[in-house]
């Protein structure tokens, strides 16, 4: 995958690696680029380059899907039971937990994400969701029909075919097992490209997977920009489906490519403006915790993120104080660092991004309570950011902002909370936070999103699918509907004569 070395220099117990370079991924190889062309991935901690990144193109994406193609048509991993698919997935995972470290250390490096909370929380996750796939691969059976003339049927599932996945660059290893791992169960071969921020992890996967047994074929990387290997892959003729993960615009642009290409299949899981609502009657210290963890986790950068949290009047100003005094608190710092809490902001442009809707807060009238400005003299970082005083129409209220920056929001009624969270484009995720039975039916009920979690946040599950209402997208990740996406339903219809009983 790279040249590398250990960087001694570091202020962090741990070893940093030091990469020189890298390339695709193809046909169980790494290979240069067709064009020969590379990228830098920078460093957020130190706005440095890490490496030079081979930038794969039209021509690469299609070598990657020829590969796919054959391994799909002639390879073995569809023709292999489930069972023994699930075996192979089994060891893949065992070989991903055996090297944890170096994931999280890659995802610090690349985009800022905090190492002991990759290491702690976010790796053992998505290998526990590529572990629910692996035992998941031999479940897949259709169902025997009872068909209404002289007939019987049944309904196969199968394979879709070549799969390309397109990965954020906010969840970069997490988000590789969870498309990877229904697909390779599903039977399917694939081409994935990672952001361009956050190259590093996605070869460091596909090599891991070389090392397990999965086929040369079945996942090819192709790193490179969205523009061109993205659009290679969304609008390529042999491509049978596209996952994507990232913004509503770029959502809209996979679509359009679907539909003028070969009307792949698409699955979106877009952006997200989510609510949390919080009522009078809970302990404010727990739901204080709970908003902490839904607004500022991974700096705010992820697409669930409560960054519009309503308080009921009752405990509005106790609220505001307890969470202005804990975020105060927080260590902004090197994701190396094990006293780190907030790692810098992925790149030059979220940070710029994060910072200018800082200033769109602050113009258009809301009251600034704390944080709002870059902090450390090099990098990327800002300050947690809490705004008060925000009215439903400003842009930190509807837009998503993909940074540490949250909107407390006080109301009085149930059926204000309810209609003020539902305005909005978005429709990904929500959270109540109440003591009260019938208050958590009702509004989980009314809530247009596709999770709704109550007294908790962020409590993902391998087991529990998630995705998008309205402009948040559509599709499933997580459970058996994610695996379902990547199997199209075959009916198989033969006549019955002189059948006994129909």
């Amino acid at each position: 995958m790279a040249q590398t070395h250990s960087n001694g220099n570091s202020t962090s117990s741990f070893n940093i690696p030091k990469i020189t370079f890298t390339k695709l991924f193809i046909n169980g190889e790494f290979v240069d680029s067709v064009s020969g062309k590379t990228f830098e991935t920078i460093d957020p901690r130190t706005e440095e380059k890490i490496a030079d990144i081979a930038e794969g193109d039209k021509d690469d994406v299609d070598l990657a899907v020829k590969a796919a193609r054959e391994a799909f048509d002639h390879g073995p991993w569809p023709r292999m039971s489930g069972s023994e698919r699930g075996r192979i997935i089994m060891k893949y995972v065992d070989l991903v937990e055996e090297h944890l470290e170096e994931l999280a250390a890659l995802d610090a490096l690349d985009v800022g994400k905090v190492l002991s909370h990759g290491k702690a929380r976010e790796l053992p996750f998505a290998t526990s969701v590529l572990r629910y796939y692996a035992g998941g691969a031999d479940k897949i059976h259709g169902k025997t029909l009872k068909l209404a003339n002289q007939l019987q049927g049944y309904t196969l599932y199968e394979p879709i075919g070549v799969v390309g996945h397109i990965i954020p660059w906010n969840f970069p290893s997490g988000m590789f097992f969870f498309k990877v791992g229904p697909a390779l169960a599903a039977g399917c071969t694939m081409v994935v490209k990672p952001a361009e921020q956050s190259p590093l992890s996605a070869l460091y996967c596909a090599h891991l997977a070389k090392l397990a047994g999965i086929p040369d074929g079945v996942i090819n990387v192709i790193t490179g920009y969205g523009p061109t290997a993205g659009a290679a892959i969304t609008s390529h003729m042999d491509i049978d489906c596209v996952s994507f993960t990232g913004s509503t615009e770029v959502g809209r642009l996979v679509m359009q490519a679907a539909a003028t290409s070969n009307l792949k299949s698409v699955s979106l899981e877009l952006g997200g403006k989510s609510p949390l609502i919080v009522f009078d009657d809970v302990d404010v210290d727990s739901a204080v915790n709970i908003a902490l963890m839904g607004g500022f986790a991974n700096k705010g950068e992820y697409c669930v993120c409560s960054s519009r949290i309503f308080v009921q009047e009752g405990i509005y100003d106790e609220f505001v104080t307890k969470i202005a005094s804990y975020v105060k608190g927080m260590t902004v710092g090197d994701p190396f660092e094990p006293s780190t809490i907030q790692g810098p902001q992925a790149d030059k442009a979220q940070y710029d991004k994060v910072l200018s809707y800082i200033e769109h807060g602050k113009r258009q009238g809301a009251t600034l309570l704390t944080g709002g400005n870059p902090c450390r003299e090099k990098g990327y970082y800002i300050e947690p950011t809490i705004f008060t005083n925000v009215k439903d129409d400003m842009l930190i209220a509807t837009d998503e902002i993909f940074g540490p920056v949250m909107c407390v929001i006080k109301f009085k009624t149930i059926e204000e909370a309810i209609a003020r969270a539902n305005a909005t484009r978005y429709g990904l995720a929500a959270g109540i936070a109440t003591k009260d039975l019938n208050i958590a039916n009702t509004v989980s009920r009314s809530i247009r999103a596709g999770i709704v979690w109550i007294n908790c946040y962020m409590a993902f599950d391998a087991d529990s699918p998630y995705g998008g209402y309205k402009m948040s997208g559509f599709g499933r990740e997580f459970g058996m509907d994610a695996l379902y996406k990547y199997l199209q339903v075959k009916s198989v219809v033969t006549p019955v004569h002189n059948s006994p009983w129909l």
